[in-house]
């Protein structure tokens, strides 16, 4: 067990671990070079290069390794670093929120684990990198029940959901590992673009379209994007999600994943405000969704990952569903209330608005004989059909429901979010009423929390409803600012 006000080093096969993270891509690009002819000379001179690198890399790990050290009090956990530039930085231990793990390949070949501390706050946060698995499960059980005042007591964890094989099928409709695959897949063509055309790669395309037709060359390769995209998708959840559980300890949560780079997150069940239910447009369509956590100290960027929030991975949207209640400790209702149509009058002229500047612009195009007609009439006919579905799709997503214990608000037409608010993390309303909305009867009420995106909207509610709903929610906190009015849709 680790002894507090004692100092300890990093292990020292960290050196190791980032040299062999360094030389790893050696053999693959030294396979690349062979291949696009380059002289053995040539890449003689690239192994020295790189082997001179990792040495360089090597020697700086050695120091880091030497001159960093971390230790225990009953108030406080420091750590001490910098060969060049030393710093002595700590955090108190009744502020500490997290300590998640990390394993990359390299740290997992040696048994080592990145451990972070975090207390919340974006940016401040001390990261041990690396220290041996077991030290750092040993740290986690010390480190986080201080901040509650608990005790280092081992607690088995009660399992809330674990990974199962078909839910790899939704994450090929997630649209960002789409975008991601193809991202990588187009800066891989830029980069290896000079050895694709001494392979004759673009001789072979060029002749291939000329002997098929431009059109059908076009749409093989449109199909041909949508299956690597997909088949990277799927490849990047299953490095991603593998071995997912998702447990609750004694006064935490904690999600472990990964298959390559294993990572172990753990979530203070003190610092969650609620969930979100995220669907994509093309997930929705499957019936698929995932979960996040709205929870103080996951900020929407910095330093934090993005992926730290997510409770549940693209799974049956009634799967997501039931993981949600079981994090909330109450049943999760999808039962909402409507918005006035008003609400959906809204949504239809801002549709007709957007419509009328593509028509005008497709007009001028054709009139410069830009862009001829037949082409303009099939843009503004399917513009207009896509912008009345949205319009449909985003009214038919408005929804709000207050029980006793949380607050339930959905909208979003391409990506439908459902947030689960606690009551008792709701610290501030803010009210916005449009000219539009006014003569409409609609209000936008917005719940602000210190958690997540810090305001969750029920957006075009009618004007008593959304009064009368932040009322309820948090008795007596808006009320010095109301006053009776004898008309209208101020009540």
């Amino acid at each position: 067990m680790i002894a507090e006000d004692h100092w300890y080093r990093l292990d020292p096969k960290t050196i190791a671990a980032s040299v062999a993270l360094v030389l790893a891509p050696l053999v693959p690009a030294a396979a690349v070079v062979l291949v696009s002819g380059t002289s053995p000379a040539a890449l003689g001179t690239m192994a020295v290069l790189w082997l001179g690198i990792a040495a360089l890399i090597a020697g700086g790990s050695a120091l880091e390794w030497y001159f960093s050290r971390f230790r225990i009090t009953a108030e406080r956990f420091e750590l001490r670093s910098g060969a060049l530039s030393r710093s002595h930085r700590s955090i108190p231990r009744d502020r500490i929120r997290s300590v998640d793990l990390t394993a990359g390949p390299g740290h997992r070949i040696f048994r080592l684990a990145v451990v972070t501390i975090g207390t919340g706050q974006s940016g401040d946060e001390l990261k041990l990198d690396a220290v041996p698995r077991s030290r750092a499960e040993q740290l986690r059980q010390v480190l986080l029940p201080a901040a509650t005042g608990g005790t280092a007591e081992a607690v088995a964890d009660d399992e809330l959901a674990r990974m199962r094989p078909a839910w790899f099928g939704y994450s090929m409709l997630t649209t960002s590992l789409v975008l991601v695959v193809w991202g990588a897949l187009a800066s891989a063509i830029g980069s290896f673009s000079e050895l694709l055309g001494t392979l004759g790669a673009y001789d072979a395309l060029a002749g291939t379209a000329r002997s098929l037709g431009l059109w059908l060359v076009l749409a093989a390769g449109f199909l041909l994007a949508l299956v690597i995209g997909a088949a990277g998708a799927l490849a990047l959840s299953v490095e991603m999600w593998w071995g997912f559980r998702l447990t609750r300890g004694a006064d935490a949560l904690r999600v472990r994943r990964g298959l390559l780079t294993t990572r172990s997150v753990s979530l203070q069940e003190a610092r969650l405000r609620g969930v979100e239910i995220a669907e994509p447009l093309v997930l929705r369509a499957a019936r698929g969704a995932r979960l996040n956590a709205v929870a103080t100290g996951l900020s929407e960027g910095g330093e934090n990952q993005p992926d730290n929030k997510v409770l549940l991975p693209p799974a049956p949207r009634a799967t997501v569903r039931e993981v949600a209640g079981l994090v909330l400790g109450a049943p999760f209702s999808p039962a909402l209330r409507g918005h006035p149509r008003a609400a959906l009058h809204r949504r239809l002229v801002r549709a007709g608005a957007a419509w009328a500047v593509l028509a005008v612009t497709a007009v001028v195009l054709v009139l410069r004989g830009i862009m001829p007609g037949w082409a303009a009439v099939l843009i503004a006919v399917a513009a207009l059909v896509l912008l009345v579905a949205l319009a449909v799709a985003g009214y038919r997503a408005l929804g709000h429901q207050l029980d006793e214990r949380q607050l339930v608000a959905r909208s979003g037409a391409v990506v439908r979010r459902t947030v689960a608010l606690r009551r008792e993390g709701i610290i501030g309303w803010r009210m916005r009423q449009t000219v539009f909305q006014r003569r409409s009867g609609l209000i936008s009420v917005a719940a602000t929390t210190a958690a997540g995106s810090g305001m969750y909207a029920v957006s075009d509610v009618s004007t008593s409803e959304g009064l009368r709903l932040a009322e309820e929610a948090v008795p007596d906190l808006l009320t010095p600012f109301l006053e009776p009015v004898a008309d209208s849709h101020l009540e």
